[in-house]
């Protein structure tokens, strides 16, 4: 086996384990809010979330493009993917990280972090009007966008349900949940795993075995949708806590409202932009959305800021990891 086919054998294993990271840190995202508001058991939750991720990932490929082509050009033979290696550690890195302090990161700028910070330190092309109009921009509207329609589908919800009995009600939106968690949860597969498919993609192109204007395998498909679902069966607890509890202490109709407008958006930014945007930092801004609308002091704004602060190192500490990991690997190609 010569050192190229053994390096592109090695980052696939690598950004499968990054898939299954991506699914247990963000396991949360999809079901936090049905377990918190007892719509589900948390194991009956997890299968169900496991198994839409794995469908969502089937939905299509243009977020996968996006990663793949669009971020970075990472020159071909070994040294390519030593730098595609080095990104996915340094995504992986920061996954471990904020799951242990169980916040609520973006796995997504994780890997977009790690991708750019590789591609700095070893001085190949960075695509920064993509990293802007496909990551940036996205970045910031997708969480506006998120608390603005949470909040107007809650303001919906209770003026056309403010004659109902709230014990009615309740059980009526924690069956609703069951569709609004899976919808979170197809949105999610749709999203995340394709970002592993654009990784592996992209390995495949630097390696000589795809040409950039080749559809993705199937195979790829199949082997990141079956990864990113096990990681997500597998759970994320310590991040569950915080989305479920920690933020805001949610009832059905307000869980049903943040996973209704969470999922919406994630569909519209994957299938209408090809947007890799983060599903933490959406259905995180759509909790805080329903929350304000019961009143601002309802959301404990400190583990919100917490949350933020996440959020503004994910792309830098990814990109510092990713940076120190090629300068660690790449004397294996010289």
């Amino acid at each position: 086996m010569d050192l190229s086919l053994a390096l592109v054998i090695g980052v696939v294993i690598v950004a499968l384990i990054f898939d299954y990271t991506n699914g247990f840190h963000d396991a949360a995202n999809a079901i936090a809010t049905s377990v918190s508001t007892r719509a589900l058991t948390p194991r009956a939750a997890l299968f169900m979330a496991a198994a839409m991720n794995f469908l969502g990932a089937h939905l299509g490929t243009q977020v996968a493009q996006t990663v793949g082509k669009g971020i970075i050009d990472a020159p071909e033979g070994s040294h390519g993917l030593v730098i595609v290696c080095a990104g996915l550690i340094g995504a992986i890195t920061w996954n471990l990280i904020t799951w242990y302090f169980g916040l609520p990161s973006s796995s997504s700028h994780a890997l977009i972090g790690g991708l750019i910070g590789s591609a700095l330190a070893s001085a190949s092309v960075i695509h920064w009007d993509g990293v802007l109009e496909k990551v940036v921009i996205p970045m910031i509207l997708s969480p506006l966008v998120g608390f603005t329609l949470a909040g107007t589908v809650m303001i919906a919800i209770l003026w056309i349900f403010r004659r109902a009995n709230p014990a009615r009600a309740n059980r009526g939106f924690r069956h609703a949940q069951t569709l609004s968690a899976a919808a979170m949860a197809l949105g999610h597969g749709l999203q995340d795993a394709q970002k592993t498919m654009g990784v592996i993609f992209l390995a495949l192109v630097v390696g000589g075995y795809v040409q950039e204007g080749d559809p993705i395998p199937q195979w790829v498909i199949l082997a990141a949708a079956t990864a990113i679902s096990l990681g997500t069966y597998a759970g994320g607890w310590r991040i569950m806590r915080t989305l479920g509890r920690r933020i805001i202490a949610l009832n059905p109709p307000q869980g049903f409202a943040a996973e209704t407008a969470a999922s919406t958006v994630l569909y519209g930014a994957a299938i209408g932009f090809g947007a890799p945007i983060s599903t933490t930092h959406t259905i995180t801004s759509a909790i805080m959305g329903v929350g304000a609308t019961k009143r601002l002091s309802a959301v404990r704004w400190g583990v919100a800021g917490n949350i933020v602060t996440a959020w503004i190192l994910t792309i830098p500490a990814a990109a510092l990891v990713a940076a120190l990991s090629y300068y660690a690997l790449h004397w294996m190609v010289e």
